[in-house]
């Protein structure tokens, strides 16, 4: 049994090398026969590879050849044309030499002319050369007989026809001056007056000149010694909340509130009246009563303020400016109310405008604004015409009015015409008569002013201010001007007022000149 399976196993061995002979025989057949066939493809590809490239290369030289001779045919066409500008060239610069050739035999000629001209020239200026000098000598000759007939030399006699032609001349100006002056005087006056007087007519309004009281009168004076207090308590009190200085002295019934702000001035007289009425005066007392009437001011300034609106029939005004426009009610200048004046200005301007034909409301609303600066001028440093006009610019106004504001004394240029007009109303309002009144010193110290710039200027004898500052008489002396004279001194003279002084209305400058000849019989 054993044996057979070994003889099994060794036939199975015997098979399968022969097999595994058999199948390496047939494996090596089977690469050379696929060596050959991959050495016949190798060998075609490279035969067809050989052929493409034999037939690029021809091509390439043929693209080549044709190139080439396309080059060739450019350069000769370009060289052909490069022949013939050349050829252009050449002509051209025959033509241009041509005419050089025959400029210049032009310009021979022409210098040919020329050198003749000269010549012709010289002998004429030797000519007229010698004439001249004959004639020289015969006008020396004839000034010298002139001179010796007239007993003149020539510089003295044009000095004396320049001084008679400048007298004529400087005569004459002031005389056409003196005419378009009164014509245009004549012609603005009749205007102003006709504007003016329709301005006036139309508004008639009531106006009471008021004073701000700084004086509190007292029942006795007994009630000084209450309004100080133990050891001065109630008055400092009283200065304290009020701001101000209260001066109790001498003067019998009466003391007296001191302060720059108008507005806390007459709190602290309606405060001292109240307390006086009352009798009660301690520190809580006196805290009471301006607390009250403070609320009471600024009541009273916010209805001043809406009700100066409705009367210069002004709308669109911010709060803040109502507010400080109400404030003018307690502002005075030379005793004019400033809020009743305002709205007087604003009617003022409002007619005035409708008669020029410009915006009424817009003239109304910078005259009710002009004076606004004075109202907080104690507050901020500069012209109450400079404060107001920030004020304006603060609160949006337009340019118009911010300008009339601050032009309204002519401080700034104008930039539309509301700015004079504005003016005008202001000058209209001031100087009614009634509607101020100055001190004293001041009013003298302007009657010295006037007479004392009229007397600055030569040819003045005297001068006197009449009619309250309103005219200025100015006698001059008749031998030292003559009529243009005395009418060229009065305008020097008003312009001199004009630049110096500040006054409201318009002052009359009247210069007499009169020649007197006496002669006594015997």
């Amino acid at each position: 049994m054993v044996e057979t399976l070994i003889g099994l196993a060794i036939g199975l061995l015997i098979g399968a090398g022969g097999m595994g002979a058999g199948t390496y025989i047939w494996a090596r057949r089977l690469r050379r026969e696929q060596q050959a066939r991959l050495d016949a493809e190798r060998e075609r590809s490279e035969r067809e590879l050989e052929e493409r490239l034999e037939r690029r290369e021809q091509e390439i030289r043929r693209e080549a050849e044709d190139k080439a001779e396309e080059r060739a045919k450019d350069r000769e066409s370009e060289s052909n044309k490069r022949l013939e500008e050349v050829a252009e060239r050449e002509r051209h610069s025959r033509e241009r030499e041509e005419k050089v050739i025959r400029k210049l035999e032009a310009l021979d000629e022409k210098e040919t002319h020329l050198v003749e001209r000269e010549n012709r020239l010289e002998q004429s200026q030797k000519e007229l050369e010698e004439k001249r000098q004959e004639l020289d000598g015969l006008e020396e000759e004839r000034r010298k007989r002139l001179e010796e007939v007239s007993g003149y030399s020539l510089e003295d006699a044009r000095k004396e026809m320049v001084a008679v032609l400048k007298d004529d001349a400087q005569r004459e100006a002031d005389s056409y001056i003196r005419e378009v002056e009164a014509d245009a005087k004549a012609r603005a006056q009749a205007k102003a007056t006709e504007i003016m007087a329709t301005a006036i007519q139309r508004w008639a309004g009531e106006y009471v000149a008021e004073r701000t009281v700084s004086v509190v009168n007292l029942p006795g004076d007994e009630m000084k010694g209450r309004i100080i207090g133990r050891e001065g308590r109630n008055i400092r009190a009283l200065e304290r909340e009020l701001g101000v200085d209260i001066i109790v002295d001498d003067t019998p019934g009466a003391v007296v509130v001191s302060c720059f702000n108008p507005m806390r001035r007459t709190i602290a007289v309606r405060v001292l009246e109240e307390l006086v009425e009352d009798g009660r005066i301690h520190p809580e007392r006196i805290e009471k009563a301006v607390k009250k009437q403070q609320e009471t001011m600024d009541a009273e300034v916010k209805e001043a303020g809406e009700n100066a609106l409705m009367d210069a029939d002004v709308r669109g005004v911010p709060e803040d400016l109502v507010n400080i426009l109400g404030q003018l009610k307690f502002r005075t200048s030379y005793t004019q109310n400033v809020l009743y004046h305002s709205i007087e200005v604003a009617h003022f301007a409002g007619i005035m405008a409708s008669e020029l034909g410009l915006d009424p409301v817009l003239a109304r609303r910078a005259g009710l604004l002009h004076d606004i600066g004075k109202a907080v001028d104690h507050e901020h440093e500069g012209g109450h015409a400079a404060i107001g006009g920030d004020l304006g610019r603060k609160y949006k106004e337009k340019d118009e009015v911010v300008n009339a504001i601050e032009g309204h004394h002519f401080d700034v240029t104008s930039i539309s015409p509301y700015t004079p007009l504005v003016h005008a109303a202001d000058a209209l309002s001031a100087a009614r008569p009634g509607a101020r009144r100055e001190q004293m010193t001041s009013y003298i110290k302007r009657l010295e002013d006037l007479e004392e710039i009229a007397g600055r200027f030569p040819g003045v004898a005297h001068a006197y201010a009449l009619q309250a500052g309103r005219e200025l008489r100015v006698i001059a002396r008749q031998d030292e001007m003559d009529d243009q004279g005395a009418f060229m001194l009065s305008r020097k003279i008003a312009h001199e007022i004009e630049d110096e002084l500040t006054y409201p209305g318009e002052i009359k400058v009247t210069v007499i000149r009169e020649t007197r000849a006496t002669e006594v019989a015997h």
